[in-house]
């Protein structure tokens, strides 16, 4: 079975306007989830926590999209093989 991996993460934008984060060293990450439903769930909770505030944006990173497994790893991906 094929994993579909998201991550939930958010920060403060430097501008409402653009995906730019203030301070990199407090983004908050939410969490991994193994399917975008709960992923969604997450994020959906944590952008109304903080609906206040106009500069506090949340994302899902789609993981499993990151990678394809049908194309050979590269030489630092396959540590010690």
């Amino acid at each position: 079975m094929t994993q579909r991996l998201h991550l939930v993460f958010g920060g403060e934008l430097e501008d409402p306007q653009a995906n730019v984060f203030r301070d990199t060293s407090k983004i908050h990450i939410v969490g991994m989830f193994p399917n975008y439903e709960s992923a969604y769930l997450a994020w959906k909770a944590e952008a109304q926590r903080t609906v206040d505030n106009a500069h506090m944006r949340y994302f899902i990173a789609h993981i499993h999209r990151l990678r394809d497994e049908a194309r050979p790893g590269s030489s630092t991906e396959e540590l010690g093989g």
